[in-house]
């Protein structure tokens, strides 16, 4: 919502692109078929497309909107999700645009009572979170899509009913020059909570929704206080409500304030009532001036709810389609871009003819426990942020009380920041190796090390499969060479990623101070196997050949 008088895309500081709708060739009678759909092109759906794309296969992308979601939305990036982006070649202008922050204060009774520091080290080319409004990371993504051959666009193509067989997907699309069907051979359904798709297959998500509702204000503010995410509790004035306060780009404030439980939600999103609490929060509670203008607003009410089965047939959903997910703690986004990876490469290697179809089946187990593990974690934060019962009010009250002289006690208003999940469960995944004593276990996502200035080992990785050795000085055993030169002659894109000690192997990377074999556990002989989405498949202290083709099998849902 927006202020009287001013027009759903009449931003403060945003220009809404304006996309039109071009005819498509299925209006004109011919018959095509896609490899696959995308229903939905917010930053899951054509993060995905990207992934696709990455990977040489053809997407096309329908959306019912002719711009950007308007508000900014989900607002917080996470390193693990840059890291993603980086793979897609787009990080630059988020990067470029987005303020980036590790720390965070909580506040009890107008006193901080608690301050978190994020995991960081001249180790990581990314900060472990950068603020960025939803407009421009739709924006970013749109726009090396629409530089994209293999991506596909069709806005204002509002998707109406979906179906499935055996040999493929059949959508029902309505445009503003008439109706139409779409054939593909797979679907992946990125339309949001209210998903058609889902609808459409007669499936429901499952979970708990909390009863405490949160308005959502975008205001511009000027203001030098640093970029840190701040947490209000029982403020003097706002005593019966918690707030979440987050600093955005173009001088933007996110103001995230709890309805009480006997407010009239209707009554509370009028623009009267948004301005009256918002100059309290600003003056009162940051104790800014009222020198402030009103941008966007919505209601928030926060769920965990999922699918029980990411995968029904040739449809695969990602993002909220998927799962519903709290805001506290900023999983929801960071959560869909996972997904948006995580089947993208495992659809393009079905696709292409290097991987079984089963090999799909790993995207929910995978996926869905990561929904859970989040759930887990912001079903915690939530039920501190808004206790959903009196006992549980006085227990996170009394906590709050406790850390106000009692540093042992701060812990509990830890927010509990995302962080990636690791797929050590999977199918896809081996068993570890009991000689390693460190490194990223099978599973892990594969953690960054600084090898030089503007320099570091993911950005080495390629599009495929890579296997990172070890060596003293880049030799690779004659046997291993001959395994890996065979997988490559399947037309399996996997890559010799060697990491030596000293200079010798004109392609290795060398490693001169032993910071990366100490970081990976390694020796020389070690070897890690690390799937295109970055996530270890298998690790061994010394690799055996034969241990390669067992593993690369096992990755790709064959054994």
């Amino acid at each position: 919502m927006r202020p009287a008088g001013r027009a759903e895309t009449d931003s403060l500081y945003f220009d809404y692109p304006h996309f039109p709708f071009v005819r498509p060739p299925e209006l004109e009678g011919r018959a095509v078929r896609h490899r696959v759909a995308i229903v939905g092109a917010g930053p899951v759906g054509v993060t995905a497309a990207l992934e696709l794309a990455r990977h040489g296969i053809a997407s096309v992308v329908l959306d019912d909107k002719a711009t950007v979601n308007d508000g900014s939305r989900a607002i917080c990036l996470s390193r693990h999700s840059l890291e993603i982006l980086q793979q897609l070649g787009v990080e630059a202008p988020f990067v470029a645009k987005g303020l980036g922050w590790t720390r965070g204060r909580t506040y009890f009774r107008d006193r901080e009572i608690f301050r978190f520091e994020m995991p960081h080290s001249e180790q990581e080319r990314f900060l472990p979170m950068i603020n960025l409004q939803q407009q421009y990371i739709e924006k970013f993504l749109i726009d090396k899509a629409a530089e994209s051959e293999p991506v596909e666009l069709r806005w204002q193509s509002a998707v109406t009913g979906v179906s499935q067989d055996a040999s493929g997907v059949s959508l029902e699309v309505s445009t503003p020059e008439g109706d139409y069907r779409l054939a593909c051979d797979y679907l992946l359904a990125a339309d949001g909570a209210r998903s058609v798709a889902r609808k459409a297959l007669g499936l429901a998500l499952h979970g708990e929704a909390y009863e405490g509702r949160y308005v959502i204000a975008d205001i511009r503010l000027r203001s030098d206080f640093p970029t840190e995410r701040r947490a209000f509790f029982h403020s003097h004035a706002l005593p019966d409500s918690t707030l979440l306060v987050h600093k955005q780009p173009d001088d933007i404030w996110r103001i995230d304030y709890q309805l009480g439980p006997e407010e009239d939600p209707h009554a509370a999103v009028e623009e009267a009532s948004i301005r009256e609490r918002v100059s309290l929060i600003v003056c009162e509670v940051l104790d800014e001036g009222d020198d402030w203008e009103l941008e966007w607003w919505s209601l928030y009410k926060a769920y965990t709810l999922a699918l029980d089965d990411y995968r029904h047939g040739r449809v695969l959903f990602i993002g909220d389609s998927a799962h519903l997910v709290p805001i506290f703690g900023v999983r929801g986004l960071n959560n869909g871009l996972a997904d948006a990876a995580n089947a993208g490469w495992k659809l393009a290697w079905v696709l292409k003819g290097l991987a079984p179809d089963r090999l799909l089946d790993s995207y929910s187990p995978e996926r869905r426990g990561a929904t859970l593990d989040v759930f887990a974690n912001a079903g915690k934060s939530t039920r501190f942020m808004t206790p959903p019962s009196r006992g549980y009010r006085l227990m996170r009250d009394a906590a709050l009380t406790l850390a106000l002289d009692n540093d042992y006690a701060s812990g509990f208003a830890n927010p509990r920041q995302v962080t990636p999940y690791t797929y050590a469960e999977s199918p896809l995944t081996l068993p570890d190796d009991a000689a390693f004593e460190a490194g990223p276990i099978p599973g892990a996502p594969l953690p960054n090390r600084r090898l030089g200035d503007d320099d570091y080992l993911l950005d080495h990785l390629g599009s495929g499969f890579t296997l990172l050795h070890f060596s003293r000085n880049g030799d690779v055993d004659s046997a291993l060479a001959e395994r890996l030169a065979a997988l490559q002659a399947r037309g399996q894109p996997i890559e010799l990623l060697r990491v030596a000690r000293e200079p010798g192997a004109e392609s290795a990377l060398v490693d001169s101070d032993g910071g990366l074999f100490a970081a990976y556990g390694a020796e020389s002989g070690s070897a890690y196997l690390v799937r295109p989405d970055r996530h270890v498949a298998a690790r061994w202290k010394r690799l055996a050949p034969d241990g390669l083709e067992l593993a690369f099998a096992t990755a790709l849902g064959e054994e």
